[in-house]
């Protein structure tokens, strides 16, 4: 009878501690599917005017009062930014009526010299990203330098007329800081929409 009742012991602390395990690699692993704290400090939404891929303006510090998902594409890049554009896509999918409504998301160009609104307007269209909510934004080099920098990141041009830029992701908060930073290529679509419902309240 002892031994009965210490293998059921046994037992039962090895699957309590199995569970332990799996919730703390749960946990651990938030970082390694790319989601990952904000480390910077910048207003990240200041009033700086760029152009949509309707050819309106629209000043960053407009968007302020709701969350705002931001990543940096160019419509003639062929390697990752479809790639890129394809996650925000399957965000927006998940987001649903919540898009446009209580969060934006945003893509700037890297090439605005090659990157008109009307390029813009055929590159969402052509990448199923033609949803209310869903702005690109173009504008003169110089203020996309400028945006670049508060999010600490640059454009380099190469050669062959690339651009080596980086896959990172932002959300913004309704203040204009960033709350989260991503590996857009790693992260879930799930985890940005649930750190999009904490930033909504």
């Amino acid at each position: 009878m002892f031994d009965v009742g210490l293998k059921y012991y046994s037992r039962v602390v090895g699957i309590v501690s199995l569970a332990a395990l799996l919730a703390l690699s749960a946990c651990g692993n938030r970082e390694a599917r790319g989601d990952y704290p904000a480390a910077n400090e910048n207003n990240c939404l200041p009033d700086v005017s760029l152009i949509d891929q309707h050819g309106s303006t629209v000043s960053l510090a407009s968007l302020k009062g709701k969350p705002v998902l931001i990543d940096f594409i160019y419509t003639s890049c062929a390697s990752t930014c479809p790639m890129l554009t394809a996650k925000m896509a399957a965000i927006a999918q998940k987001l649903g009526p919540a898009l446009g409504a209580d969060i934006r998301i945003v893509s700037i160009s890297l090439d605005p010299e090659h990157d008109s609104p009307a390029e813009l307007a055929k590159y969402a269209q052509s990448h199923g990203a033609s949803e209310t909510g869903w702005i690109f934004l173009t504008g003169p080099p110089a203020k996309i330098d400028q945006v670049l920098a508060l999010f600490k990141l640059r454009r380099t041009r190469e050669s062959d007329g690339s651009i080596t830029h980086s896959i990172e992701a932002f959300l913004i908060g309704p203040d204009g800081h960033q709350i989260r930073q991503y590996n857009a290529l790693d992260v879930s679509p799930d985890a940005v929409v649930a750190d999009v419902e904490r930033a909504r309240g």
